[in-house]
């Protein structure tokens, strides 16, 4: 996947239990909202099992996919530490198990470990790559390069350098055309490009790499 940070490995014994200490756990079935763009501050999140989807909708309507946070990693943070609107949605991708905690609550842990504050600016400067690297993306590649890009993350987010690979996340065309600042005809096109190369094989809502190296030539 594109670069993470997991927060939650980064906490030390003392604060992981302070943040479970006032946190509750709470499940989403896939598809359901954990908070909307343009909603009010509420609560921080913390994913223990699962994918999440960050979105952002344009001013025309459409929607970009900035990440898909997964086990470890915290969301919904900016709002409660600056009190201003959501600035994107995170929906459950798949089955979503978080730690959930009252903005107030993240505030005040913050206040009485300050080292979190040092956590939290290794999320933001890890997230400001990422940005970059997807800016880069946009501005350097083809539709069909950049959906090969990220089929290669998807692959090496499985752990493996072994094909074939069947891909984790289950996305659609409309996601990853989302994720990839393209339109659904296009990624389709690219990814019957990449069929007839013999690199992928693909099924409703699943794609398996036959070729991870050829892919990963292609995407460099």
């Amino acid at each position: 996947m594109a670069e993470s940070f997991d927060f939650l490995a980064a906490l030390d014994g003392d604060e992981r239990r302070a943040l479970e200490d006032v946190s509750a756990v709470r499940r989403y079935p896939p598809g359901s909202a954990l908070f909307h763009q343009g909603d009010d501050a509420g609560a921080v999140y913390v994913i223990l099992r699962g994918r999440a989807k960050t979105s952002i909708l344009s001013t025309d309507g459409k929607e970009a996919v900035l990440s898909f946070p997964g086990p470890g990693e915290l969301v919904g943070e900016l709002s409660a530490i600056d009190g201003a609107p959501r600035g994107a949605t995170v929906s459950a991708l798949e089955e979503l198990e978080t730690l959930a905690l009252a903005g107030s609550a993240f505030r005040a842990l913050l206040e009485t470990h300050p080292r979190l504050a040092i956590v939290l600016w290794q999320v933001a400067a890890t997230r400001l790559r990422d940005a970059d690297h997807q800016r880069l993306d946009f501005a350097a590649y083809d539709v069909t390069g950049r959906v090969a890009r990220r089929l290669v993350e998807l692959a090496d987010d499985q752990g493996t350098a072994d094909s074939p690979v069947e891909l984790g996340l289950a996305l659609s065309h409309d996601e990853l055309a989302a994720w990839t600042a393209a339109s659904r005809e296009a990624v389709s096109r690219a990814l019957l490009t990449l069929r007839e190369l013999g690199w992928i094989e693909t099924r409703r809502r699943s794609i398996t790499v036959l070729d991870l190296e050829a892919l990963r030539r292609y995407a460099a």
